[in-house]
C-alpha cells in the first residue's frame, strides 16, 4: 500500500476551497448579508456565515437571532411577496395566495 502509485490528490489534504458547494454556499452567503446590510439588520446576524456539511454540500447558517429581529424579517419577506418578487417562475399566484393568509390570521 505504501508503495502503491497515487493519482497525485491526497484526501488528507482536501480543503473546502476544492468543493462546489463552499464556492455555493459563500456567494449566497454574500448576496443575503448584502441584502441585510441594505434593510439595516446586518448586525443583527452576527453567526451568517458559510459553511459545509460531512457531505461537502454548502449550507448557509444564520445562527440565533432575537424575536424582535426575526419579526423584522418575516415583514420584509411579507413586503416582498406582497410586491410579487415571490411569485413562481410559472406566473402562479401562489405567493400572493400565502401573504393574504396570513394577513387573514393577523
Amino acid at each position: 500500500m505504501r508503495d502503491e502509485p497515487t493519482s497525485g490528490h491526497d484526501f488528507a489534504t482536501w480543503s473546502p476551497l476544492d468543493s462546489d458547494g463552499w464556492y455555493a454556499a459563500r456567494n449566497a452567503t454574500t448576496a443575503l448579508r448584502d441584502v441585510l446590510v441594505r434593510a439595516g439588520l446586518e448586525k443583527d446576524f452576527p453567526y451568517l456565515r458559510a459553511d459545509l456539511n460531512a457531505f461537502g454540500h454548502g449550507l448557509v447558517e444564520l445562527g440565533r437571532v432575537s424575536p424582535d429581529t426575526a419579526e423584522r424579517l418575516a415583514e420584509l419577506l411579507r413586503l416582498a411577496l406582497a410586491s410579487g418578487l415571490g411569485a413562481d417562475r410559472d406566473g402562479s399566484e401562489a405567493a400572493q395566495t400565502t401573504t393574504n393568509e396570513h394577513r387573514e390570521r393577523t
